[in-house]
């Protein structure tokens, strides 16, 4: 299967460690900027209560949900334990200051 890549935004127009969300193909898309401005995207919404996880917290590789602090790592979308779960991810690359997503 081809990867299927859309422009998201400028790298820019997301603070460091902070998010931003993207609807495509029905699902909302939370889009992090890390702090060394790596970039991870997730769908948004926690396993456990679909808490936004765009409003979280970045900790590290992880966000935590803003409800009830479920930790979710941003490469794999896997719940810590000793919570069960996990999340959709997203490849994502940027060229020439540019985020891009796949689709798949």
């Amino acid at each position: 299967m081809s990867e299927n890549w859309i422009e998201v935004c400028k790298l820019e127009e997301i603070p460091p460690a902070q998010a931003r969300t993207v609807r495509a193909d029905n699902t909302v898309i939370a889009v992090f900027r890390l702090t060394d401005d790596r970039v991870k995207a997730l769908e948004n919404r926690c396993p456990h209560k679909n808490g936004p996880l765009a409003e979280g917290i970045i900790s590290g590789d992880d966000v935590l949900c803003p409800l009830h602090n479920w930790r979710i790592h941003l490469d794999d979308g896997k719940v810590a334990p000793p919570d069960e779960g996990c999340v959709k991810t997203y490849a994502t690359k940027v060229e020439n200051g540019q985020v891009f997503l796949s689709l798949g």
